[in-house]
């Protein structure tokens, strides 16, 4: 058993507490690229070993095809379900956008199905800027509310890339409404304006987990997709902030991820992984950074390069596949 294990923190006002690193299940929905089931399942049991009791999914990734291997793998873990935390989302499916009360219901019911679980531990309300926030504030949360009087979810959320979208919600529903919002690509290096939102979500008694610390893979040696709505003046930058580190013997996605940890506030940072390597790697970073802390030298580093295109986002698109 390993003396170091991966911290964990409280999630807002839930009683949970969500391992630091979270494991993004997206990847075994093949969303980047072939994943093999037996591939899938070993990422999944080491992450569990390795102190990640947290595990993301949605109907939308791949499908419907990641909620059914992530489903698979956590029931070949044959441990009881209080030792692992599933968060799957509802109102983006592969057909498109549908917050409506009706399918929202239904939603969970499937998802349950897929996941092989009677209930899960958070449900979230998925991109909802594609939606109407009056529907998500007057139709889809009430149904939520009701799924979780049924005992079917534990806790809700929301999600989106713009950060606007969590306070028109949040100061327009009860408190205690809305338990946890998850956001993406507002807490990393070339990025950090989740920050400013945190005491308000504080302020509000919600739990605040963040996604995509490598900026949907500009933040790595590779770079992003050809797909990826960035700039071309922001994508240069961080190419060159990854040659930088490449160049000093540095992994650039090792440095991103450790600084969206370093930020206890946040409860879990999720980033997708689909094999034992990229769970050890990952893993490896949080423990590193909770010994040895951060290179801060190569970060300011790099903090530099990327000043020019500090905190520049994209209008959000619908994600490829």
């Amino acid at each position: 058993m390993a003396a170091q294990t991966l911290q964990l923190r409280p999630l807002g006002n839930t009683g949970l507490n969500l391992s630091s690193v979270g494991f993004g299940a997206s990847p075994l929905g093949k969303v980047f690229g072939d994943v093999s089931e037996q591939d899938a399942f070993a990422a999944v049991r080491e992450a569990f070993r390795l102190g990640v009791n947290f595990f993301d999914t949605s109907p939308y990734y791949g499908g419907t095809l990641s909620e059914k291997v992530l489903g698979k793998a956590l029931k070949a873990l044959g441990v009881p379900r209080d030792q692992y935390i599933v968060s799957t989302k509802c109102g983006r499916y592969k057909e498109g956008f549908d917050f409506s009360a009706e399918r929202v219901t239904k939603s969970i019911d499937e998802s349950l199905e897929r996941l092989q679980l009677d209930y899960v531990d958070m449900l979230q309300c998925h991109d909802i800027e594609f939606g109407s926030l009056d529907q998500i504030v007057n139709e889809t949360l009430p149904a939520l509310l009701k799924l979780k009087q049924a005992g079917k979810i534990r806790f809700i959320g929301i999600t989106g890339l713009p950060l606007g979208v969590f306070t028109y919600v949040l100061d327009r529903v009860p408190p205690g409404t809305v338990d946890v919002i998850l956001s993406y690509c507002h807490y990393s290096v070339n990025d950090s304006t989740l920050e400013d939102l945190l005491p308000y979500l504080k302020s509000k008694g919600v739990g605040v987990i963040s996604a995509s610390p490598l900026s949907m893979g500009l933040l790595t040696e590779a770079g992003g997709p050809e797909w990826h709505p960035a700039s071309s003046e922001l994508k240069a930058a961080c190419r060159a902030a990854a040659d930088h580190c490449k160049g000093k013997g540095k992994n650039i996605s090792k440095l991103a991820l450790q600084y969206s940890l370093a930020n206890t506030d946040i409860s879990s940072i999720l980033v997708g992984m689909k094999s034992v390597k990229e769970v050890e790697e990952n893993i490896a970073a949080a423990l590193e950074l909770a010994t040895a802390g951060m290179d801060e030298e190569t970060l300011s580093e790099i903090t530099d390069i990327l000043k020019p295109v500090k905190n520049q986002t994209w209008p959000s698109g619908i994600q490829q596949s």
